[in-house]
């Protein structure tokens, strides 16, 4: 062989082995770098379920390191329960939706979460709870006031009214009716002009007991709320709640008042224009607007004015993003850019503005405000000026009861009984107090940290 041919081959083979390495390096390189994937699983369908899908979807656009994964598991009940099964085989989600009344349950179980505040820290992320609005991340604190949850889709009661129906009735379209007094008056007027009813609304326990007594400034339990312990004890059959519970049964008699069931059941009642005044959720604003065919007006929520400390602030509903124990430190880095994200004011005020849901930050507010959102979407502010009325205080924090979701339903029970004329309102509080309590001191007995 001619001594240049095998030169040739030589250098050939230098050049192949030079391809091939640097080709090494770059998969290896890739490797390092490849995206993590977090699961979060959550409770949100329809139009809600789409704006999520945008958030994660605009997050992950706006870096490479992690990828948030959505997946619908189902409505909350439905969501907790997989997450629980999965836990247990090892297979659990990074980050799982939980709504509000389930705040104690997953706070009793200690070795499944990880706290967010000390995620955030291990994992070096800056975080202050300064920054987050008192009366949303005070209900996902602990007794120290460290956040344990994600505080995400909050919403809270506001009163909403029919502006035809109120200048039908001789009614300043313009002035919301400010107390229970003046509520009731407004109801009769409706009814003088053929109203199907006066007012109704959603949510009886949310409302009527859970958000009534912080407004009024009363406390729904003993131990802070539960938020000092889990040996709460129900103080609901309180003179100020039986006085209201009491009037609204006396209203149902004329339809001043009108029951109309649990959940979201009165909504389409006010939309079709049976009831002037309707009490619910701030977060169905959008879809009370889009499917009304009146002018909608806005308010707070009503309180009375005899009961010293009244109006205060009112408290939230809705869910809370929860982190899991046990997946690989990479994920929980990739969770707290997520949460980092999720608090900026922007993506919060986008947030805010598409769904009707709370803003978790001040700097969201004004962010929202000087867009001029608000001068926009009368009445989209409510929420924000109701939660944030006055500072909260032990009684309007918010609500940490272990078994909640059941005590709701209890009391909605005894609620039902007092409107339908079958119970006094002392006789069915005094009966959801003891029923209420029965299943507190069950979830304390089953508790681990007993």
């Amino acid at each position: 062989m001619p001594r240049h041919t095998g030169r040739a081959i030589v250098t050939s083979a230098l050049r192949l082995l030079q391809v091939a390495a640097a080709a090494l390096a770059l998969a290896l390189s890739c490797e390092a770098r490849a995206t993590t994937d977090i699961a979060l699983w959550h409770a949100m369908s329809g139009e809600l379920g789409r704006q999520l899908e945008k958030l994660t979807s605009d997050f992950n656009a706006s870096q490479s390191d992690y990828r948030v994964v959505p997946a619908y598991k189902g409505n909350y009940t439905e969501t907790v329960t997989a997450a629980i099964f999965a836990f247990r085989s090892r297979s659990q989600p990074a980050i799982v939706q939980v709504n509000e009344v389930a705040t104690a349950t997953m706070t009793a179980a200690k070795g499944a979460i990880y706290p967010v505040y000390s995620m955030m820290r291990d994992m070096g992320e800056p975080f202050s709870l300064n920054d987050y609005l008192p009366a949303v991340s005070g209900y996902y604190t602990d007794a120290s006031g460290n956040l344990l949850s994600f505080p995400f889709n909050s919403s809270t009661p506001i009163l909403y009214y029919n502006k035809t129906m109120f200048r039908d009735a001789g009614l300043d379209p313009e002035a919301p009716p400010k107390t229970w007094p003046e509520l009731g008056q407004a109801a009769r007027r409706l009814r003088e002009r053929g109203a199907v009813c006066g007012f109704t609304t959603s949510w009886p326990s949310w409302i009527h007991i859970e958000n009534f007594s912080a407004f009024h400034n009363l406390p729904v339990a003993t131990r802070a709320n539960g938020f000092a312990g889990l040996d709460a004890e129900l103080t609901i059959n309180n003179p100020a709640v039986i006085k209201h519970v009491a009037q609204l049964a006396e209203w149902q008699k004329t339809k001043l008042f009108d029951y109309s069931g649990r959940g979201q059941a009165a909504e389409p009642r006010f939309q079709n224009g049976e009831c002037g005044i309707f009490i619910g959720s701030s977060a169905t604003r959008a879809d009370i607007k889009a499917f009304s065919k009146f002018e909608i007006g806005y308010g707070m929520m009503p309180y009375w004015p005899d009961v010293a400390g009244a109006p205060q602030n009112s408290i939230i509903g809705g869910a809370t993003l929860w982190v899991l124990r046990d997946r690989p430190r990479q994920e929980y880095k990739g969770v707290a850019r997520f949460f980092a994200y999720l608090s900026q004011p922007g993506v919060q005020a986008a947030w805010h503005q598409n769904t009707g849901y709370l803003p978790i930050t001040r700097a969201a507010y004004e962010l929202t405000r000087a867009q001029g959102f608000y001068e926009r979407n009368p009445g989209s502010a409510i929420s924000f000026e109701q939660i944030t009325l006055h500072p909260p205080t032990e009684n309007s924090k918010g609500i940490r009861l272990g078994s909640f979701n059941l005590i709701r339903g209890t009391i909605e029970e005894e609620l039902e009984q007092a409107f339908a004329g079958r119970k006094s309102a002392q006789a069915a509080l005094d009966a959801a107090v003891e029923r209420g309590n029965k299943l507190l001191r069950q979830f304390e007995r089953a508790s681990p940290e007993q």
